[in-house]
């Protein structure tokens, strides 16, 4: 239990490198499917972020291994404390991971090769046949990402549950990916290094996005809450009140502030803000720093308040963060240069 904390932070990065990766899938698919005209501008290289789904993997896998110390009720389950659903079964748990994402990244390098193969081939069989699975993408998020926000998240606490959580967590998830992508794309634009520049307006419609997700995850997170709350649920109130009334309040508060507060503030009622990469910038910066914290308080909040851990207040903590963040951006790198976005160095 001690040592939870401290794979809570590698769970947490985990979670965020793989929805990187596929919400990189999602956002293509969609900008498709409406028929946006700027998806031209940036869609190869929110594909070239699916060089994450085998980090991803990988850390899947670690965590996997680890048992005990990344889901903290099985160590309970063992000793018979808890009499847990037939969900929590630990084989089940970890086929339904493992084949998951194999299934999903299958789909999401499918994908990548159709939305290749239609900007070389003007055929109505590969144009048709890359409609269909971009028609599978956004389902494919919606059911993996509630599987993953029930394993990793939910039931992190034994028997607590919510009906609204899997929306919560691929919505929040999801304006994670806009927030990163707004800082993907202004770096690099600033490197200069990139063969087919992206026009300024991006930004714009970028900060509009964030916009209406920031609006988008504050009613699944408010109507999470309340519904509980005015039901006066104890049982469900309880873990609410160990997160935000306890050791991890500062950090459940500073990241609704990130979230919530100021990207809504800044772009809604300062409308010409849109306009400004800076500005922007400022509050993609927010939103990821936020979405990290949220993520982390879900899951090590799940522990009575004496086990509670403040992140990045040990060694490991730093090290494992530093480590995912190095080889991402690694695996990313060799992604921008393999598909030729970038120019060579």
């Amino acid at each position: 239990m001690e040592n939870f904390g401290s794979w809570s932070v590698l769970t947490t990065n985990f979670l965020l490198v793989l929805f990187i990766a596929l919400a990189g899938m999602v956002f293509c698919s969609i900008l498709h499917l409406v028929n946006g005209k700027w998806r031209y501008q940036v869609r190869f290289i929110a594909a070239s972020l699916a060089a994450l789904f085998p980090v991803a993997f990988v850390l899947l896998l670690i965590l996997l291994f680890n048992g005990e110390a990344t889901f903290q009720w099985l160590a309970s389950a063992h000793d018979g404390e808890h009499h847990l659903p037939a969900w929590h079964d630990y084989t089940f748990l970890v086929a339904r991971q493992i084949i998951g994402m194999l299934c999903v990244m299958a789909l999401s390098f499918y994908f990548i090769k159709l939305q290749y193969l239609t900007s070389v081939d003007n055929s109505p069989a590969v144009h048709r046949r890359f409609r269909n699975v971009a028609l599978l993408i956004p389902f494919m998020y919606v059911l993996y990402g509630t599987m993953i926000a029930w394993d990793f998240e939910m039931t992190m606490m034994p028997n607590w549950h919510s009906a609204s959580y899997g929306a919560y967590f691929f919505v929040s998830s999801f304006h994670f990916f806009l927030a990163f992508f707004v800082l993907f794309l202004f770096f690099l634009n600033r490197s200069g290094k990139l063969n087919k520049p992206f026009k300024p307006f991006v930004f714009n419609y970028m900060a509009q996005l964030m916009l209406g997700f920031t609006i988008l995850w504050t009613y699944f997170y408010f109507t999470q809450y309340i519904i509980m709350w005015y039901g006066r649920l104890p049982e469900e109130m309880g873990r609410y009140d160990q997160m935000m009334l306890h050791d991890l309040a500062p950090i459940w508060w500073t990241f609704l502030a990130l979230k919530f507060i100021i990207p809504f503030v800044t772009f809604a009622v300062w409308t010409p803000n849109r306009h400004n990469p800076v500005v922007i910038i400022a509050v993609a910066s927010c939103i990821v720093v936020g979405t990290w914290l949220e993520r982390f308080t879900w899951i090590s909040g799940s522990i009575e308040t004496e086990h509670y851990h403040i992140p990045m207040t040990s060694m490991f903590d730093i090290v494992v963060t530093i480590a995912v963040i190095a080889v991402s951006w690694f695996a990313v790198k060799l992604s921008l240069n393999k598909y030729g976005i970038v120019k060579a160095s």
